[in-house]
């Protein structure tokens, strides 16, 4: 970790010791990077004697996979305090994925942002930026123990599911040593791998296989490109939520053939785009283009339009 890095997170800890309250937040449609991260801080604190609070914008709704997750913390985002004292953003690469609690942010008497997206400018009054990081969970321990605040086994739980989420369970380029001891540390804290990767990638509603089937079979391989699309009624007819649907893009990457991996959702505001690469392609920065962000090898934009320019959009990023 760089020196810069451990004053950004000597500051955080500063502040978040000073203050009686924390308002915590991620971004919008939590991963388990986010959720976990928040969670684990918001359990961290509330161990520690502070009076704490979490959330995340519209649509408020957390897939059964993360029922395993102590979520006690969590309040629906009208609940959220409207000008916090100290707010902490976690997992967002910008205010606007915040969704409606952008405005608290922005209101925020200080604002401690903690995120690994190479897409973060630093916003806020404290900023905790590291690419390198595997995760924002990874960060969160390392703030977590800067803070001497107990680590038990739910808050371990919580940091551990946001590692293995963002690091495809230990098996993506990021995954250094660093965070291996991480994972080590929170494993003798009380946290079960076997219990996490079960709710993470082995539990999902029976309608989440109808959905898969009707996903992979319109998968088409356009040279270096593998994509497909998920329409709305897909996940109506099969009785899914949007947070059941999160694995697709996995299912859809294993073909050898292609270096990049797109899944286009259908939403209301148009289409939710997401990227994977196996390292040549750099989606992070095609996602970028297009007003979205993300990492070297996992990103997401969303794009108004038909679905042949959202398409071509994602093909000409790749062959540019």
């Amino acid at each position: 970790m760089k020196d810069s890095i451990r004053r950004a997170i000597r500051r955080a800890a500063d502040a978040l010791a000073a203050a009686p309250d924390l308002a915590v937040a991620c971004h919008v449609s939590p991963d388990g990077d986010a959720l976990g991260s928040t969670l684990g801080l918001a359990r961290a604190a509330a161990a520690a004697g502070k009076r704490v609070v979490a959330s995340f914008g519209s649509p408020f709704a957390v897939s059964e996979q993360f029922g395993f997750l102590d979520r006690a913390p969590l309040v629906p985002p009208e609940d959220f305090p409207a000008s916090p004292a100290l707010m902490v953003v976690l997992d967002a690469a910008s205010p606007d994925r915040l969704g409606e609690l952008a405005g608290p942010a922005s209101r925020a008497g200080t604002l401690v942002v903690v995120d690994h997206h190479v897409t973060n400018p630093g916003f806020g009054h404290v900023a905790v930026v590291d690419p390198q990081a595997a995760a924002t969970a990874e960060l969160v321990y390392h703030l977590v123990r800067r803070l001497g605040w107990p680590v038990d086994r739910r808050t371990a739980t919580a940091l551990l599911a946001g590692i293995v989420s963002d690091t495809g369970r230990f098996q993506f380029s990021s995954t250094a040593p660093g965070v291996l001891r991480v994972a080590a540390a929170l494993v003798a804290a009380g946290a079960r791998p076997e219990d996490i990767g079960q709710r993470l990638y082995e539990w999902r509603p029976f309608g989440y296989l109808q959905v898969a089937a009707a996903v992979l079979g319109r998968a088409r391989l356009d040279g270096g490109l593998v994509w497909s699309v998920l329409y709305a009624a897909d996940a109506a007819a099969a009785g899914v939520g949007p947070e059941d649907l999160d694995l697709l893009i996995d299912d859809l990457r294993v073909a050898r053939e292609a270096e990049v991996a797109a899944l286009v959702k259908e939403t209301p505001e148009g289409w939710k785009v997401s990227l994977r690469s196996r390292g040549r392609v750099d989606v992070g920065t095609l996602a970028a283009a297009h007003g979205g962000g993300g990492h070297h090898n996992a990103a997401g934009f969303n794009m108004r339009g038909n679905l042949a320019a959202v398409v071509d959009a994602v093909r000409a990023g790749i062959h540019g």
